[in-house]
């Protein structure tokens, strides 16, 4: 008779043990486990269900499954699966070993010649997703990982935006990602091309690994937004002539006249040393097992993963039950501070709030029964432009979101902008 192998009593599905915990967010914490029938170290990221208290997030997570799903590419982390339970989403995943490519820019800047190296595997993985319609829109350091044999994984795809998401003016809308590597054109909340913010952020990121620094960096948010904004940066003394040349081509503020993934592809500096990474066919994921114990998602083509067709019906990772999580906001007017202010201030009177002026152009917001506290100020971005900002301080999760989405949000915003769904 053949031997029966043993299952570990702590392998989650029959399938996985888990290991050290590697690391964690604030949805999410990240395992090392071991698959129990190949012997394999993969990495496990574990979502608990009741922290997805919004809609959007809960679009973000079903983005992340569908797009991780369809990529297969030497320098992005690959995917293997996706269980769940009543309470818990896990995403299996290829385990990085390397770490952050951010830790090793943190212990000094790299050479120009490793710097351009990282660059040409990002640029690589880009380029096969935004020829794929997806665009990460939260590349940084931080979500690229190095592995042990010092190849760049782009991670993190959790902003990620796809063709579908496009607006009929042919551009993405929404407002994300890290400031400090964030496009211009997405401040201006006018719509942007998903491609053309990639490679402004990858541009920030060639920067930071050469320099060891970043080219807009301030403590003030507002003071951060208006350096990206002019685009001014400078240089430092090391860098060569022929990368100060491309820097600056990547990080033309201008996105019509912005260097593109194919001109990249054809740039001198980029070009040496560069080889074309082997690819491989795209191919489909599935999970196996005891329905009563976790949800299955079946195997699909990459066009129902990607548009979410009934085919592809995740809902079965998700309860109806969430608990609220604070939000901040932020969105960019035209109108003039004083008159947001005020309007605030009418909309407030309005729904039985108390307000309390702050300094410069802002409010504070209170329940009546102290069952609310919120903050919105304006902020200055250009001339022409301001950035509100509306943070919930204290008091109900809930009652602040309907507060601030339903009842103050669409009265602050131009009449043509308006949310989808998803809140893209």
């Amino acid at each position: 008779m053949p031997e029966i192998e043993h299952v570990p009593d702590n392998a989650m599905f029959g399938k996985y043990e888990l290991g050290r915990l590697l690391g964690c967010g604030a949805f999410a914490k990240v395992y090392h486990a071991r698959d129990i029938r190949t012997g394999q170290s993969v990495a496990i990221k574990v979502i608990n269900k009741k922290k997805l208290s919004s809609s959007s997030l809960m679009s973000n997570i079903k983005r992340e499954i569908s797009i991780m799903s369809r990529l297969n590419h030497p320098y992005i982390v690959k995917f293997h699966e996706v269980l769940a339970t009543k309470s818990k989403i896990y995403f299996v995943m290829e385990i990085v070993k390397g770490g952050e490519l951010f830790a090793k820019v943190a212990k000094g800047r790299l050479s120009e010649d490793l710097s351009r190296k990282y660059f040409q595997q990002l640029i690589s993985a880009v380029g096969y997703c935004h020829a794929r319609g997806i665009f990460h829109r939260d590349l940084k350091p931080e979500n690229l990982l190095v592995d042990d044999e010092g190849n760049l994984k782009v991670s993190d795809f959790g902003l990620s935006a796809v063709t579908e998401q496009i607006r009929p003016d042919g551009l993405l809308h929404t407002l994300c990602g890290t400031p400090a590597y964030v496009a211009p054109e997405i401040l201006t909340k006018r719509g942007y091309d998903g491609a053309k913010v990639d490679v402004w952020s990858c541009g920030v990121i060639l920067f930071v690994l050469n320099a060891g620094f970043l080219p807009f960096n301030d403590p003030n948010l507002m003071m951060l937004y208006k350096k990206i904004y002019t685009g001014v940066f400078r240089c430092p003394k090391w860098i060569s002539p022929d990368l100060k040349r491309f820097l600056r081509r990547l990080l033309d503020t201008n996105p019509d006249t912005r260097i593109t993934v194919d001109e990249i592809l054809k740039d001198p500096w980029f070009r040496k040393g560069y080889k074309e990474p082997d690819l491989y066919d795209d191919c489909g994921f599935a999970t196996t097992g005891d329905k009563e114990e976790y949800t299955t998602i079946t195997n699909m083509n990459a066009f129902d993963l990607i548009s979410f067709s009934s085919g592809l019906n995740l809902s079965g990772l998700f309860d109806n039950s969430y608990n609220c999580a604070e939000d901040d906001d932020r969105f960019i007017s035209a109108e003039p501070p004083l008159k947001l202010v005020e309007k605030v201030e009418e909309i407030a009177k309005s729904e039985n709030l108390r307000v309390k002026k702050k300094k410069e152009f802002g409010v504070e917001l209170e329940g009546r029964n102290g069952n609310l506290m919120m903050a919105v100020e304006v902020y200055g971005l250009t001339d022409e432009l301001v950035v509100v900002e509306a943070k919930k301080m204290s008091g109900d999760c809930r009652l602040y979101r309907e507060m601030w989405n339903n009842r103050i949000r669409p009265l602050l915003l131009p009449q043509q902008d308006t949310r989808t769904p998803d809140g893209n």
